[in-house]
């Protein structure tokens, strides 16, 4: 079955990095959509950042110029690359795939970043 787990949260001071990973096993990597997603409590989760099926990346207008989405297909992984963070990034960040023939998602456990000095 599909299984997704995450790592690289935690806690950084305001303007510090992190970077979190998503490793996918029991996919073809190719046939899924993938990205990043966030909540914090009391709010919906938010896209942060995404590959379309055409291999695009789209990203939430808040994390555009520091964060970026990157994939090593040899390593089913997905990547997102956060700079300049700041306190209003905190949140529980989850990877979401998405298989493009049936639309079927499939989500991470979470991992928790919080930005704070």
């Amino acid at each position: 079955q599909v299984q997704l787990v995450e790592s690289g949260g935690g806690l950084v001071q305001p303007g510090g990095s992190l970077r979190l990973s998503c490793a996918a096993s029991g996919i073809i990597f190719n046939a899924y959509v993938m990205g990043w997603h966030r909540q914090t409590p009391g709010k919906q989760r938010e896209l942060v950042a995404m590959f379309s099926s055409g291999g695009r990346t789209n990203y939430a207008e808040s994390v555009k110029g520091r964060f970026t989405i990157s994939r090593d297909s040899a390593k089913n992984t997905v990547y997102l690359q956060m700079n300049s963070l700041k306190p209003e990034d905190t949140a529980v960040y989850y990877c979401n795939f998405r298989k493009i023939a049936t639309a079927q998602n499939f989500w991470g456990q979470g991992t928790q970043v919080t930005v704070s000095s």
